[in-house]
């Protein structure tokens, strides 16, 4: 029964035995500036011989663009471009393939976790993957980890225990080298199946990947870290892609005792990053944050300690000036437009009031004789 499985593992993964090469991109292609890779990731709990969890997603880099549902045994599509330019007839024998995967891999690991010494509850990770580099595939592999330690890998045509894995991994790569046909299948994953699948992912979502969002940059102050000391934070947000580069400096020096943190997700799908630098209180002074970012085109953002960024300042600048312009030019065009209307023939004047008089207003003028 087991044979018949693992025939059908082949069949459904390489039918008459593909002989399609992975694509090559061209050199505008994002994956020609740097390397991508894509990896298929599984974490497997085991809290006893009858129970048994398994969790699968892929992912293009540290983006997640794939999760399979372990309840209807499908791929979940989590980018509009994640099918790539695989046809619908790969995608559904791809999914029949992790179908009959996922639903007999547990069913195998208990059955040999006492060959194998696994002692429950114990959780096996498995990292799947392949990478791209200058339009090539320039390698693929796939790990395995017991407990979160190496356990064992796929080299060549062989499972290879890992440096220091001991005699637990030996016995196990003893056993799945014995299965030829499995061999078979991990070799035509990594060396084909793969390949053309990443290449037509990152030809299906250039765009979102080529993606150029400038960074948000400011300083602030954190917890003191001690007597005369400062805590200076520079906060970056908002850009894309990922790689960034930020350090604490003072003028073109960079500052050794510069921390980074994680670069976290924003919601919309960019990036934000923390950067601090313990100082004394008296050194502060001068200490400017500097921020790198391929949507810069080469104009970093500078950010000193107690002041404001260059860039807002100058546009505060322009837009107070515009504003006075406007101003200016407004009173003169009045003022010019009141001339215009008292100076021109062809206006007739306004009619200014009479100042009024004693008689118009029926007031009796004392001082001098009345008409009778």
């Amino acid at each position: 029964m087991l044979l018949l499985l693992l025939l059908l593992f082949k069949e459904l993964l390489c039918p008459r035995a593909s002989t399609v090469a992975p694509q090559v991109l061209g050199p505008h292609h994002p994956g020609a500036k740097e390397p991508y890779s894509f990896h298929m990731l599984q974490i497997s709990s085991f809290a006893n011989h009858s129970w048994a969890h398994i969790q699968a997603s892929g992912w293009l880099g540290e983006l997640q663009t794939h999760r399979w549902n372990s309840v209807l045994g499908t791929i979940r599509f989590l980018r509009p471009w994640s099918q790539g330019s695989f046809s619908k007839e790969e995608l559904k024998n791809l999914q029949m393939l992790l179908q009959l995967y996922f639903h007999g891999f547990p069913r195998k690991v208990q059955a040999f976790a006492s060959q194998f010494q696994f002692e429950y509850p114990f959780e096996l990770q498995i990292s799947f993957s392949c990478r791209m580099y200058a339009g090539k595939a320039s390698e693929s592999f796939l790990n395995g980890a017991y407990q979160g330690s190496d356990f064992l890998s796929f080299q060549g045509n062989y499972w290879k225990p890992s440096p220091g894995a001991g005699s637990q991994a030996q016995n196990v790569c003893k056993v799945l080298n014995h299965y030829r046909v499995i061999k078979e299948i991990v070799q035509h994953l990594l060396s084909d199946t793969c390949p053309r699948f990443l290449a037509g992912l990152l030809e299906a979502g250039k765009s979102e990947l080529e993606r150029q969002v400038k960074p948000e940059a400011w300083v602030s102050k954190g917890p003191s870290p001690g007597p005369g000391r400062l805590l200076l934070v520079c906060h970056v947000t908002g850009f894309h892609p990922k790689p960034v580069w930020v350090m604490w400096t003072q003028g073109e020096q960079e500052q050794p005792g510069t921390q980074q943190g994680d670069i976290l997700p924003n919601a919309d799908g960019t990036w934000y990053l923390r950067v601090t630098l313990d100082v004394a209180a008296r050194e502060a002074a001068g200490l400017a944050c500097r921020v790198k970012h391929s949507s810069l085109g080469g104009h970093d953002i500078i950010i000193h300690w107690g002041g404001y960024s260059i860039l807002p300042i100058l546009i505060c600048f322009t837009v107070t000036l515009t504003l006075v312009i406007l101003v200016v030019a407004d009173s003169w065009f009045k003022k010019q437009s009141s001339n215009w209307n008292i100076c021109s023939p062809h206006v007739p004047a306004l009619p200014f009031p009479q100042k009024p008089t004693p008689k118009t207003l029926g007031v009796r003028n004392h001082g001098s004789k009345t008409d009778s």
